[in-house]
């Protein structure tokens, strides 16, 4: 057995080797809390100040919130200092505009740009639209959010941070932002033909057969870079035909990515986001959005543009019973389009829009599958085009060469009754 001498000198030892441990656990334990600490605070903060948003048919919503009518805003309003802090803190600032790389305007340039907001060109869900000339040249459509907005910052902040990443000739360009005297701005290009809904429905313009065939393949260029060209990918989430622009030569740009998602995003339920009519039914009842929910909303715009039916006057009840026959799409084409188009390219769309709106996700094509199918059926048609044009040339020619040659036997009879008339 041990000395009594040595037992005391281990027990020391061991002693001072666990309280040695105990703080230095203690001294890197205060460390890491004092480095999260801040971190935790802003995040409850950011929770704190992202409204619920209410929502009305036609306009992108948030299922998790009541049903309410929107309500039309004349002009932005100042809003009040809110008691909680805003996530737009200066420090979260500068953060947001080194990533986003978007420029950012002062209130009393884009005041004088809008003839101090006077030049409204539309309402919708953001709020009030105006018409802007920008202090560096150009025109541009101006939104602001409003205080009773259906979207909130977290959607504003949403949209400059994708579209500060995201640039297609098939995605409506932010130009710019404004985060000033209490207001929220977002600056597009402008879009002269305005959206891709009014023309369908307008009585006054009517879209020609080619220029729906160019929009639906301008519409599947921009959600393939969304989904097969982005890094990460994104998936729009409020896909339809008032989300569909159209420049001054009537080309589509997809618009409004204030409720898209990454496609990496992390997955916790945040409540059922879209617009009533366009949103993919495995999504009511699933509750994931993925690319094929994007799919499924193109679909009905496809549809849209064949039928000129809006969703919310039952636009899928007719197209379900058209699809009960193979020649089913001939019923429900727009009547402004009855004998001013190729029936068969008609049916060749509908039949791929069907593909879109299946029931089961993975079965709907990939948006790269739904372009080539368009591109296709374009491709048919330039084909076809040109082969009536090399007739058409043809014909042309063969009648020149015919009439020289009548032309050549009329001189020559002449020569004849000449030379007759010489030997007489």
């Amino acid at each position: 057995m041990a000395p009594k001498g040595d037992l005391v000198i281990i027990g020391i030892c061991v002693g001072l080797a666990l309280g040695l441990l105990l703080a230095a656990l203690a001294f890197f334990g205060i460390r890491w809390y004092k480095k999260r600490a801040p971190l935790w605070h802003t995040n409850e903060r950011s929770v704190a100040t992202h409204p619920i948003r209410t929502n009305g048919l036609g306009t992108s919503t948030d299922f998790s919130a009541s049903l309410s009518s929107s309500v039309a805003v004349k002009g932005p309003q100042y809003s009040q200092k809110s008691s909680q802090p805003s996530w737009w803190s200066h420090h979260s600032k500068d953060r947001f505009v080194s990533v986003s790389g978007i420029p950012r305007y002062p209130y009393k340039d884009i005041q004088k740009a809008t003839q101090n907001f006077t030049t409204i060109l539309g309402q919708g869900s953001f709020g009030p639209v105006y018409k802007a000339a920008m202090p560096t040249g150009g025109v541009a459509a101006v939104k602001v959010l409003a205080s009773n907005s259906n979207q909130g910052e977290k959607e504003f902040q949403t949209e400059v941070c994708l579209l500060g990443r995201l640039h297609h000739r098939n995605l409506v360009n932010l130009i710019g932002y404004c985060v000033d005297k209490g207001q929220h701005m977002l600056i597009y290009e402008f879009m002269s033909n305005g959206s891709l809904e009014n023309h369908i429905y307008s009585e006054e313009k009517v879209l020609s057969w080619e220029e729906r065939l160019q929009i639906v393949l301008d519409i599947s260029h921009g959600i393939e870079y969304l989904h097969e060209g982005a890094v990460p990918p994104v998936i729009h989430r409020d896909l339809k035909s008032a989300n569909i622009l159209l420049d001054h030569s009537m080309r589509a740009k997809v618009a409004d990515f204030g409720l898209s998602k990454e496609e990496v995003f992390d997955g916790r339920n945040s409540g059922l986001k879209g617009t009533y009519g366009y949103i993919d039914p495995a999504y009511i009842s699933t509750n994931k959005f993925t690319m094929k929910s994007d799919i499924f909303s193109f679909g009905i715009i496809i549809f849209e543009l064949i039928t000129a039916i809006h969703p919310h006057q039952n636009l899928m009840e007719y197209v379900n019973l058209a699809c009960m026959s193979p020649d089913g799409a001939d019923e429900i084409l727009d009547k402004k389009l009855v004998g001013a188009c190729n029936i068969e390219e008609v049916r060749a769309l509908a039949r791929m829009a069907q593909k879109c709106l299946h029931k089961t996700p993975r079965k709907r094509p990939s948006i790269g599958e739904v372009t080539q199918v368009i591109l296709k059926i374009k491709h048919r048609r330039l084909a076809k085009t040109d082969t009536m044009s090399f007739v058409d040339r043809d014909s042309s020619f063969s009648r020149v060469v015919s009439r020289i040659e009548g032309q050549q036997i009329e001189l020559s009879k002449l020569a004849e009754t000449r030379e007759r008339h010489e030997e007489v």
